[in-house]
Parts: structure tokens; C-alpha cells; sequence
């Protein structure tokens, strides 16, 4: 619930009251004498899904926008009126005020300084997350992120037409993805020089790292969840500390990733981040401006409500073709991580059918790994390592040489990029692992 302050013009008093005791409102009237001009300061709580309305009805009568109004949580109101208009506006969607819901856009973002500290912080810690291929310290680099109210404002300035929270959101958003890039890069370029990791270190063997190098159409459903979450906390008007963490897991990391791809000299680690970087903010930006229209955000003005439709239909459309257009890749991570799927299932049949003859029936197959030449799509088969156990005190029979001319090739002879060259198949070479086991 809320409670509603305004300060009105004296010779709206009447109409003011005759809005409210329509609607069985508790108020209280107080008059207001040191301004110039005579005012009234009317004070009466309002069910939080009642405030809009309200708001609008007085609005409706000649109380301007650009009024004092003050609208504050209220913990508890004993009265039967109010218990019955709380009643009556039960089946009302519940949300938040569009004047309380643009307040709290604006205070998600803190100040320009604040917000570039705690960006830089928030990218310096995933990237040292990354290289020790730590959760715990990749998690606590979102929970300082502040990348939430950037994201929010835009939305929120395109549906009620405010140009400046656009703006903010918008420029925010830039210079938050313009440092997190030269943050991460140059972190880990002082890490690598100084050794503070070892030389010999291979990204490519690290999980936190390796995850984000191939992003596949599953991604969108992080950045999808994170915009609707976020903007349905923002209109439910609960704590968005959570949902921000979220956003920033769609974020932060893939930033790190990419300054570690730029610092190592790896431009394809520092592309395939990037991809992720972009579609996870174009989405979180699209489907929390998809929500905020859903849920019936509107400016209040009649004239500039036909401005907002306009721009929030252009704007949707900007970032949907974007979306799309970024999705290729996406879509190319998908195919080739069912590719090589496929790949490695008929590897490991293969291996399997050659130690199931009788020649090799005291063999076990322990384990099937296909190891690759690239670490980013398209990748092709470099070597597939087989690890077998034989019985203790006995020689290990060379089945190497069997299995290679076995070793399954890909469906297709060769693979055509969508934006690349023609990469042809190749047959990965195989290396048998012995490990004794008692019989």
C-alpha cells in the first residue's frame, strides 16, 4: 500500500474532493500558507495497484503532472474504507504507479563515478575469477555489477517518453560495455606479463572460460529470463538486488572473456564473447521493454502516448533484427555443437565395436575423449585419445592401429561456413591410454 501527498491549487480543492469521495477515499486536508499562491497539501493512502489511477483521475480534473506529489510505502492503514477499496482494486494488475516505476528506474542508477568504479571493479574481479577458474569469485563479480539500472531506464524511458531516462540508459549501457572491454583486457595483460599466472597456462582447459566460447541458442534464454525478471521486480516494486545479479551473470563474464582473448592474442575467444556480450544485452533490452508494455506502461498524456508507441515500436524492431542477425552465430555454435555431438558418438561406437570382438574380450573401455584443433566453431577433430584397462601382468595389446581406420569421419565431406571458407573434414589421430586393473 501507499501513501499519496499532493500539493494543489486552493480553488481545486472541491473538485480534488469530489474525485476522492467517489472513490471512498480517507484523506486529510491541510492548508498550506506559506506560499504566495493559496495551496492545499491533500494526504491519503491508496492500494499500490490504485495509485495510477487515481493519479490519473485528479490529473483528468487539472492537477498537473509537474505537481509536488510525494508517493511513500505505507506499512499499515486500519480504516474499512480503505479494507473495501482495497477489495475493489484486488483484480487490478499488481503494479506499481508508471511516476513510482520511473522514480525507481532512475535510482537503480548510481552515479556516473560510483558506476564506473564498481564496473571496473565488477569486470577486474570475474576477470581474476576466470583465470583461476573460480565460481565463487566469477558469482561475486555480478553481485557488485551494476549494470541493472542502465537497462531498466532504457526500457522504462521508451514506453513513457522520456527522452533523458532513455538517453542515460542508453549512454550508460555503451560506456559500461566500452570500459568492461579495456578493464578486462588490461588486467589480463598485466596478469600475463608479470606471471602471475603461469606461462604454460592452456584458456582452453579452464571450465569457466571454456563455457562462454561457444555460445549457442540456450544463451538467449539467460538474457531472455534476466529482461523479464528484471522488469517485472521494477513494476512489482520489489528488491531488484537479485534479478541484477542475473543480468550481470549475461554480462560481466563474457567481458571478462573477451579482455583474456584480447590479452592472450586470441582474436576468435575475443569475438565469440563479444557475440555473447551483444545479444545478451540486446535481448535484456527487448524483452524488458516487451514486459513494461505488457503490463500497460503508458505516458500519461494522450499526444505523447502515439510518440511512445511509434519509438517503442521502432526500437523493438532495431533490436530484433540485431538479435537476429547475431543469432547466425548462435545458431552456428548449435550446429556444430551437435556435429561434433554426433562425432563423438560414433567414436566411442566405434571404439566399442573393435574391444567387444573376442581378440580383445579382457580389455575395458574406460573412457573416449575427442580432443580438437580449434576451440571455437567450426571445430575439426585433432585427436581422440582412448583410455583401456587390461589385466594385471599381462602385455596390452596395440589396438591403435585398429581402431584409426575405424575412427568415424563427419556426415558431410566438407562443411561450408555461412561467413567463411570451405573447411574440409579431417580424421582425428588416435592415442590408446593403458591403465592396469586387477581381473
Amino acid at each position: 500500500m501507499r501513501l499519496v501527498e499532493i500539493l494543489i491549487p486552493k480553488e481545486k480543492r472541491e473538485s480534488v474532493e469530489e474525485v476522492l469521495d467517489g472513490e471512498d477515499i480517507d484523506y486529510t486536508l491541510i492548508e498550506e500558507s506559506s506560499r504566495q499562491e493559496p495551496s492545499v497539501v491533500i494526504t491519503f493512502p491508496l492500494p499500490t495497484p490504485a495509485v495510477e489511477s487515481v493519479l490519473d483521475s485528479l490529473r483528468e480534473i487539472g492537477i498537473d503532472e509537474d505537481s509536488y506529489t510525494v508517493i511513500v510505502e505505507a506499512e499499515t492503514v486500519v480504516s474499512k474504507r480503505f479494507d473495501d477499496l482495497e477489495q475493489r482494486y484486488a483484480e487490478n494488475s499488481q503494479r506499481i504507479s508508471r511516476e513510482e516505476m520511473q522514480a525507481r528506474a532512475k535510482d537503480l542508477t548510481p552515479r556516473f563515478n560510483t558506476y564506473v568504479v564498481m564496473t571496473v571493479m565488477s569486470v577486474v574481479v570475474a576477470t581474476a575469477g576466470l583465470l583461476l577458474d573460480s565460481p565463487a569469485v566469477v558469482v561475486g563479480s555480478m553481485v557488485i555489477a551494476p549494470l541493472i539500472g542502465p537497462a531498466l531506464g532504457a526500457s522504462v524511458g521508451t514506453v513513457i517518453d522520456d527522452p533523458a531516462l532513455f538517453r542515460r540508459g542508453i549512454t550508460l549501457q555503451a560506456i559500461g560495455l566500452g570500459i568492461g572491454v579495456v578493464t578486462a583486457a588490461s588486467f589480463a595483460f598485466v596478469v600475463r606479463t608479470t606471471g602471475l599466472v603461469s606461462p604454460m597456462i592452456d584458456l582452453f582447459t579452464i571450465s569457466e572460460i571454456r563455457g562462454r566460447l561457444r555460445p549457442d541458442l540456450l544463451s538467449l534464454v539467460i538474457a531472455i529470463g534476466a529482461g523479464v525478471a528484471g522488469a517485472w521486480t521494477l513494476t512489482a516494486g520489489t528488491s531488484a538486488a537479485l534479478v541484477g545479479v542475473m543480468i550481470a551473470a549475461a554480462l560481466v563474464p563474457p567481458l571478462g572473456v573477451v579482455g583474456i582473448g584480447i590479452a592472450w592474442g586470441y582474436p576468435e575467444v575475443a569475438f565469440a564473447a563479444s557475440v555473447l556480450v551483444l545479444i545478451n544485452m540486446l535481448t535484456i533490452n527487448v524483452t524488458s521493454l516487451a514486459v513494461l508494455w505488457y503490463k500497460g506502461y503508458r505516458p500519461d498524456n494522450w499526444s505523447q502516448q502515439d510518440d511512445a508507441r511509434v519509438a517503442t515500436g521502432k526500437r523493438v524492431l532495431v533490436l530484433v533484427v540485431a538479435i537476429v542477425a547475431l543469432s547466425g552465430f548462435l545458431g552456428t555454435v548449435t550446429y556444430d555443437t551437435y556435429r561434433t555431438g554426433m562425432y563423438e558418438e560414433e567414436v566411442h561406437d566405434d571404439v566399442a565395436a573393435v574391444l567387444d570382438s573376442e581378440e580383445y574380450d579382457e580389455l575395458t573401455l574406460v573412457d573416449v575423449t575427442v580432443e580438437y584443433a580449434d576451440p571455437t566453431p567450426l571445430r575439426q577433430p585433432e585427436r581422440v585419445v582412448v583410455t583401456v584397462g587390461y589385466p594385471v601382468g599381462t602385455d596390452p595389446p596395440p589396438i591403435a592401429a585398429e581402431i584409426q581406420p575405424r575412427e568415424s569421419v563427419y556426415a558431410e565431406s566438407a562443411i561450408h561456413l555461412p561467413t567463411g571458407p570451405l573447411v574440409e573434414s579431417q580424421r582425428a589421430e588416435v592415442v590408446v591410454h593403458y591403465t592396469e586393473r586387477e581381473q
